[in-house]
């Protein structure tokens, strides 16, 4: 559900707040990677799950290009 739930944001969304967005997810994603290799980080599974955000926001951005 919650997936559903994010999806629906991201095509309410423009093109540019989208790239605004991924540009974010991108950053987040490297201070995970950075703290998982100091063994700063609790929770590595929310590498797994920025990722999956990142692939969805590009699918996004992506199918908004072709129907364009």
């Amino acid at each position: 559900m919650k997936i559903n739930k994010y999806l629906e944001e991201l095509n309410n969304k423009s093109t540019a707040e989208l790239n605004d967005e991924l540009t974010a997810a991108k950053k987040e994603l490297f201070n995970l990677r950075f703290q998982n290799a100091t063994n700063q980080l609790d929770n590595t599974g929310r590498i797994r799950e920025v990722r999956r955000n990142i692939a969805r926001i590009q699918t996004v951005i992506t199918a908004k290009k072709a129907e364009a």
